[in-house]
């Protein structure tokens, strides 16, 4: 079929949750993807951040099949070998005791949300419920995490939200402070916002809100669902900060485009879970921990995280490049391969002639290019992207 011909389909069955552009990928193979028309693109937004060892990895494939062929599901009343070893792995590489898998990344959300509100409410009674977010944050589409999320256009139709969540600006500590009371138990936070507009905190915010919540018993979750697996040049962003949460959630790209989510934490807040008090039927099972295992393993082995930090550098330069050359170029920010071209015009157009150019783009927050490639692009396929993107700034009259 026809690209064309998928779209009308398409239309006719498929609920318009998202606004679609008429792309029809059917094939992948590193930072490139091939629509159903044959034409060939350059991937920068590896599936929202998900596909960071590249499209179709040999060994996340691998993976895949040999476990395909073995279990595909079992019930989580049962002990799951790849999921435990999982566990094992993200725990040992991290400042986590336990681990906990769902689907998605607003699932390990969710179970964060819950697990601190079970250990303040064990720990200090019901009064403490409260989760403290930024405003712009992203934290999930379920009713919990969007009332989480600090974005009025990802919450509005769905009223009354859930109660018990406040909203302040990030890299804010003086309003954080302010936003604390009797009633908060945890403060949520993303290490680099990422919908938000790829926001970068200032060097000592974390270590300020980590006394925060050491001062007041606070709990300290970080969304790594769109950062951590490498994206930064380390293996969980907040690395990079010199602060380590108490809970921090996973998805993405932690197995290698296979549907996982992971909520990790210490063992003392993890505790406050116990037999029924949380659960899902499809996390954590044999095939999707399989390919985790295939994608962490690869990130830890194959110098990933090193080339990351490296070609991250690169990419920032030439967007600076860029910057320098064109007025409605504002900022470039970004750690590692997170990146963000903040805009002073809308962005829209932009990614759409991107696409017509070959290029995958992504626009964020109405005028923030996003750049998150695959962790293995290459120096070659940057300025690719980089001349593509000069010729569509070249014909932009602001």
């Amino acid at each position: 079929m026809t690209s064309a011909q998928w779209i009308e389909k398409s239309d006719k069955y498929v609920m318009k949750t998202y606004g679609r552009y008429p792309i029809v990928p059917v094939k992948g193979e590193g930072c490139r993807l091939w629509d159903a028309d044959g034409k060939e693109y350059l991937d920068f937004l590896a599936g929202v951040a998900v596909n960071n060892l590249g499209h179709c990895h040999p060994k996340v494939v691998a993976a895949l099949q040999k476990q395909a062929a073995e279990l595909i599901h079992c019930s989580n009343y049962y002990q799951i070998p790849q999921q435990i070893e999982l566990a094992e792995l993200l725990c040992t590489h991290s400042f986590a005791d336990k681990a906990f898998f769902c689907n998605s990344g607003a699932e390990a959300n969710e179970a964060a949300i819950k697990l601190a509100r079970k250990y303040s409410r064990d720990t200090f009674g019901p009064e403490r419920y409260e989760i403290i977010t930024a405003i712009e944050s992203f934290h999930g589409r379920t009713m919990a995490t969007v009332s989480a999320t600090g974005q009025e256009k990802v919450q509005k139709f769905f009223d009354p939200l859930l109660h018990g969540f406040r909203h302040v600006p990030f890299n804010d500590v003086p309003a954080l402070r302010a936003a604390v009371t009797a009633n908060t138990c945890a403060i949520m936070l993303e290490p680099i916002q990422g919908e938000g507009g790829v926001n970068v905190p200032s060097p000592d915010y974390f270590r300020e809100v980590r006394q925060l919540c050491d001062e007041q018993g606070l709990i300290l979750i970080f969304d790594e669902v769109q950062v951590g697996m490498g994206r930064t040049g380390k293996l969980f962003a907040y690395e990079h900060f010199g602060v380590i949460p108490d809970i921090m959630t996973l998805a993405k790209a932690l197995a290698g485009g296979a549907p996982i989510g992971a909520m990790l934490a210490k063992d003392t807040i993890a505790a406050a879970f116990t037999p029924g008090t949380h659960g899902s039927t499809f996390g954590g099972n044999p095939l999707v921990t399989a390919a985790a295992l295939a994608t962490v393993r690869t990130i830890l082995e194959d110098g990933i995280l090193n080339r990351t930090e490296e070609i991250g550098e690169y990419l920032l330069g030439e967007l600076e490049g860029l910057k320098a050359k064109y007025p409605f170029v504002q900022e470039v920010r970004g750690i590692g391969l997170m990146v963000g071209m903040g805009l002073t015009i809308p962005g829209g157009d932009i990614v759409k002639q991107g696409h017509e150019r070959g290029v995958l783009l992504n626009v964020t927050h109405d005028s923030v290019l996003r750049f998150v490639p695959p962790l293995v692009v290459s120096k070659q396929e940057i300025d690719r992207m980089i001349g593509i993107l000069d010729g569509i700034f070249a014909d932009i009259t602001p």
